[in-house]
């Protein structure tokens, strides 16, 4: 891209394009868009090596920028992780199309049919940070969903996003699809991402995947609706009518089968019916696990070696080997800690009891709820919806993680043979 374009020209540019090309999608049958995604995915396998070179350029400058290992490793391609990309999207091609799917379609009393039509939400724009392999997985999402797609990739992956990006065109061209359909955004300008937001008679919906400081700003500033999870503080509660091998075996994989994920569990309650009973074993494994322990007064006193818990910690992301620990008086308690400090993503209650089961359940206002499950399960992958856009705490249109349906709406339908109203 010219430097000297002005910034609010190019992405209206980008904006008419997108919607032009979101129109002809909308009716593009699943084949031809399959056949795209298929060509796309072999296009990645074949510039391999552009990819690499390219990523290369963008570690080099990320280390003369000083970013960190863990930064670094997120922003990274080998041939492994370029191969994943390519099987992401072959595994995308094999999901179902949520396209025309009509739903509730029946007769009334007047003698026309009324149903519902699943259709494209239009035209989508995606701001992600770090990870390259996110252009591949949305622009296959988008595009199986009929969708056209806006993305602003972080600009510390600049070069590899715009060689993927080249990837995707070629796949479009060959199944003789608009280009269009899929645009990366090429400046690195941040009044790119300030107008995308700000667009909305081009762009329906906005999906922000980074940090919270990314989030929060695209939350303040959009003029488009936003699906996104701000942060996730997850919960499980070990009832006292718990299953002490379960407990042990849900808690522990909560909190230690990855550390740096938004369904990690970060507080963990226990029930003080139960608590002296578990804790001394389930903190012994934490702590060889390396995993710090911070708790509550009656937490303290049942293991003496947990740091004391302050106010901020139930409210904590800690996206690392750190864990709240909690006594509570029963169902009531644990639940009421939850409506204070959830951040709405995910909760599991680990009980024998169905009664408290299906309570924890219901009350619990959380995007995922489990019974004796592990919070890491809060997955689209694990849902069976194949590859996800991300997870959403909001409440319209789609909550929990978002797949292809969840990147399309629905449209009423009628059916008559020249009916009219009387």
């Amino acid at each position: 891209m010219d430097a000297k374009v002005n910034i609010q020209t190019y992405m209206q540019q980008l904006g008419e394009q997108a919607r032009a090309a979101s129109r002809k999608l909308a009716g593009t049958p699943s084949a031809a868009k399959n056949k795209a995604l298929l060509a796309i995915a072999m296009a990645i396998e074949s510039q391999q090596a552009i990819l690499l070179a390219a990523n290369k350029k963008d570690l080099e400058a990320g280390e003369k920028n000083g970013l960190d290992e863990a930064l670094l490793d997120r922003l990274a391609l080998n041939p492994e992780r370029i191969s994943g990309m390519a099987e992401g999207i072959r595994q995308i091609v094999a999901l179902a199309d949520p396209v025309g799917e009509v739903t509730d379609l029946s007769y009334r009393e007047s003698g026309i049919q009324v149903g519902k039509m699943r259709v494209p939400l239009g035209v989508i724009g995606i701001i992600y940070e770090s990870r390259p392999n996110v252009t591949a997985d949305a622009a296959a999402l988008c595009l199986k969903s009929g969708n056209a797609a806006i993305l602003r990739g972080g600009s510390e992956a600049a070069h590899s996003n715009q060689a993927i990006a080249q990837c995707i065109q070629a796949g479009l061209k060959e199944a003789d699809l608009p280009v269009d359909c899929v645009q990366v955004i090429e400046t690195t300008d941040r009044e790119a991402v300030g107008k995308l937001i700000t667009m909305p008679e081009y762009v329906d919906v906005i999906v922000p995947r980074g940090g919270k400081g990314l989030i929060e700003r695209v939350s303040a500033e959009a003029t488009v609706p936003v699906i996104k999870h701000l942060h996730g503080v997850c919960h499980v509660y070990i009832d006292g009518k718990a299953d002490m091998d379960k407990a042990l075996a849900v808690a522990f994989n909560s909190k230690t089968q990855r550390y740096g994920t938004c369904n990690t569990m970060e507080t963990l309650l226990v029930d003080e019916a139960i608590a002296e009973s578990i804790l001394p074993t389930l903190c012994k494994m934490y702590s060889d696990e390396g995993v710090e322990l911070r708790g509550c007064e009656k937490t303290q006193k049942i293991i003496s070696s947990v740091i004391a818990a302050t106010e901020t910690d139930w409210d904590e992301e800690y996206l690392a080997p750190i864990l709240s620990i909690r006594v509570v008086n029963g169902m009531d308690e644990a639940i009421e800690h939850c409506h204070q400090h959830s951040s709405g993503h995910t909760e599991s209650i680990v009980t024998e009891d169905y009664t408290n089961a299906r309570r924890f359940l219901a009350e619990v206002d959380s995007s995922s709820v489990m019974v004796n499950a592990s919070t890491r399960f809060a997955d689209g992958f694990e849902y069976g919806l194949g590859a996800e856009i991300g997870i959403s705490t909001d409440k319209i249109h789609v909550r929990g993680p978002v797949g292809l349906e969840g990147l399309t709406s629905q449209k009423y339908i009628v059916l008559g043979d020249g009916h009219i109203r009387k």
